[in-house]
């Protein structure tokens, strides 16, 4: 730094220009971590086509309403060391659903990259199973789509969805 004949210090354009870089360097390095790290998270898409889901929402609602009035229940778990999804599936009365069409999806509550795809069998009266590759722990969504094969004309006539805890 060069000083002036009255000891006072001089800027220079050299000191400007060393300056102006090493701002705009600190500047592109912090805009550089925090798009990295953007990158790196979770993407905020809550659904894959919005649009599409949302001109059929009024249909949804009409599904959910016959889905009440059939009063059906069902109870769903997932064994991890047997690597397993079982739904019991039962009617208003507790008399079990027979002759189903039953499919799953099971996966991480916070992305679907790991996500597990079964058609599940009846292998008793209102009971449906099929293996499943699951996490050993963790926090995962089953959900449950079933279809009355008598009356395809419906489509999917019952959904559940289970939040389940693993325990590790």
């Amino acid at each position: 730094m060069a000083q002036a004949s009255n000891g006072e210090r001089v800027i220079t354009g050299r000191m400007v220009l060393f300056g102006l870089i090493a701002f705009f360097g600190v500047v592109f390095a912090v805009n550089g971590a925090m798009l990295a790290l953007a990158l790196k998270t979770n993407t905020g898409v809550v659904s894959s086509e919005p649009y599409r889901k949302g001109l059929k929402y009024n249909e949804r609602l009409a599904a959910e309403e016959r889905q009440q009035a059939l009063g059906w229940k069902s109870e769903i778990t997932v064994d991890p060391k047997a690597k397993r999804i079982v739904a019991v599936l039962s009617d208003r009365d507790g008399a079990p659903l027979t002759g189903m069409t039953a499919t799953a999806k099971v996966g991480f509550a916070v992305t679907d990259r790991e996500d597990a795809h079964a058609a599940l069998t009846e292998t008793a009266p209102g009971r449906y199973e099929a293996a499943v590759q699951v996490a050993d722990a963790g926090n995962i969504i089953a959900d449950l789509e079933v279809t009355d094969p008598k009356d395809s004309s419906q489509g999917v006539v019952y959904r559940a969805r289970r939040r389940l805890w693993l325990a590790p």
